[in-house]
């Protein structure tokens, strides 16, 4: 699939949780998106491929090795991607500091703004106490999650077939249950504080699923979302200024006037 010739280009453009390699990867919609935009400087914020779902089983459709590909074909193409890893693709934790098919691998970033402001960029996964202090319960969570999204597939189906716009259960769950409300908001002050730690104007980060752009806890915080639920991505324009993608709103209106799409989801292999 090679860009459209009206593709928008950026300075830099960050992506996190992607989580190729499990049936709830929304690869088709990020191939689209990857279609239509282009940066000088890609970063991949964690979390791209699954390793806790690859090792449970083995799923890697077509389109997750098309995903693959097009990445490596924007590096071929004078792209700079820089591959941040996260707790779900931790294997690649043991090769800071190598390329791969042009692809660096590091551990944090400091990203510099046209703007001349610093960012910090880190998947964020130490700041969440249930990864790293209770691994068991993270993997028990993840399990839920994955049930939950496939839920949703058949919620959604049916909701298509009414004529109803499509709706997240999860992400529904994370807004309204107060557990989760505070989660956030706890990582995200977290999160703040290690930028402040590093001197620096801002934080770019993924993990918890959760697009936004804010300033309520005295620096710049952006977080990229997902390409499981919301299909989102952080965007820098050429004069330093950021903006939140939401490809899943843009698209979804045309996307949902498909009779193909009415169609019952395909059973789980």
């Amino acid at each position: 699939m090679n860009d459209a010739a009206d593709a928008r280009r950026f300075r830099s453009l960050f992506l996190s949780d992607i989580h190729l390699g499990t049936k709830g990867c929304q690869a088709d919609l990020l191939l689209n998106f990857l279609k239509h935009h282009d940066a000088e400087t890609l970063y991949l914020v964690g979390d791209i491929v699954d390793g806790w779902r690859l090792r449970a089983g083995w799923y890697w459709p077509q389109t997750h090795n098309d995903v693959v590909q097009k990445l490596l074909r924007k590096g071929r193409k004078g792209t700079r991607i820089v591959y941040l890893p996260g707790n779900h693709d931790e294997f690649l934790r043991d090769y800071y500091g190598n390329h791969f098919g042009g692809i660096e691998v590091v551990e944090t970033a400091i990203h510099e703004a046209a703007d001349g402001k610093r960012y910090l960029v880190i998947h964020g996964d130490i700041f969440d106490v249930v990864v790293r202090h209770a691994k068991w319960l993270a993997f028990l969570g993840d399990g839920a999650y994955t049930a939950a999204l496939g839920i949703n597939t058949y919620l959604n189906w049916v909701r298509r077939k009414l004529g109803f716009p499509y709706w997240s259960l999860s992400q529904w769950a994370k807004l309204k249950v107060k557990n989760a409300v505070n989660f956030i908001g706890r990582f995200e002050e977290a999160v703040a504080n290690e930028a402040r730690r590093h001197k620096v104007d801002g934080v770019i980060c993924g993990h918890i699923h959760h697009a936004v752009m804010h300033d309520r806890f005295g620096v710049d915080y952006l977080n990229c979302g997902d390409w499981v639920e919301s299909c989102t991505a952080i965007v820098e324009h050429q004069d330093g200024r950021f903006e939140l993608i939401d490809w899943a709103r843009a698209t979804r209106a045309a996307a949902y006037s498909s009779p193909a799409l009415l169609a019952p989801p395909r059973a789980a292999a």
